[in-house]
């Protein structure tokens, strides 16, 4: 698994329009803290079970790559955590091409608990959206 920082991965996303830009947070963290423009929404778990279901994601994002397994997959969580395991899923399923993006959409903590400060995908200005 690669790793990139958000403005690499926003680079790489760029010159290469056959990547999947893959969000795997909660439906809620997508809907309302916001994504990337063109993201495709597949959790790696959800609420309230609160529990990753590898086989389900794993099938999910098959289907979104168009069983592709030599497409490149950019994950992105929050905080650049939860996209390991899934990686680590996908890569195992035999995806070869799967990059996770250091710190996420939101960050790292800063010293008083807040994201969005210290780094991630919105700090960098990158392109966003939200409902």
């Amino acid at each position: 698994m690669k790793h990139l920082t958000p403005k690499e991965a926003w680079a790489y996303l760029q010159s290469r329009p056959e990547a999947l830009l893959v969000d795997v947070r909660m439906e809620i963290e997508y809907l309302y803290v916001g994504h990337p423009p063109g993201a495709v929404h597949v959790p790696w778990y959800e609420y309230p079970d609160m529990h990753p279901d590898p086989a389900r994601f794993v099938e999910q994002v098959r289907r979104e790559a168009g069983g592709d397994l030599d497409r490149p997959l950019v994950l992105l969580c929050r905080s650049g955590k939860r996209t390991v395991a899934a990686g680590e899923a996908l890569e195992a399923a035999g995806f070869r091409e799967v990059i996770n993006v250091l710190h996420g959409f939101e960050g790292d903590l800063d010293a008083h608990f807040h994201r969005n400060t210290v780094n991630g995908w919105r700090h960098d200005g990158l392109p966003w959206e939200q409902l």
